[in-house]
């Protein structure tokens, strides 16, 4: 089976309603915690709702992380999810859990595969990807 990266699922729960409310805390927490772990930041969106909670997603070279946030519970759920071996997406949420400082956690990891080699059909070319890939954006 071939790795292909590993995808982290972290939920944080008696954190600090303030801190779960500030979007721009929140992806410099984020950014920080990817760049440390090793991940390339390219990029993020958020979102502050109305009274209260955050969505913030981070685009990474490796591949995403995301938090969604509900202040009044004191909840968030983060997803962090890094293809390859460079970024190491358990430390980001270690990272992360010591700037949250929640009152418990719970932290999977799952191990993103592929059983087999794709069939040549669905293989491009590498001249060929540029091809295909590059005018679906103009």
């Amino acid at each position: 089976m071939a790795h292909v990266g590993r995808h982290c699922i972290l939920e944080v729960y008696g954190c600090c309603a303030e801190l779960l409310n500030d979007e721009r805390r929140l992806l410099l927490l984020m950014r920080e915690s990817v760049e440390k772990a090793g991940a390339t930041w390219l990029g993020e969106v958020s979102h502050s709702f109305d009274p209260q909670g955050v969505t913030a997603l981070g685009l990474l070279s490796e591949s995403h992380i995301s938090i969604h946030t509900w202040p009044e519970l004191g909840y968030a759920a983060v997803d962090i999810f890094t293809c390859g071996d460079r970024a190491d997406p358990q430390q980001a949420c270690k990272l992360l859990l010591n700037e949250l400082g929640p009152e418990r956690h719970s932290l999977k990891t799952i191990q993103r595969a592929v059983d087999r080699p794709a069939p040549a059909h669905y293989r491009l070319p590498r001249e060929d990807l540029a091809e295909a890939v590059l005018p679906s954006l103009a």
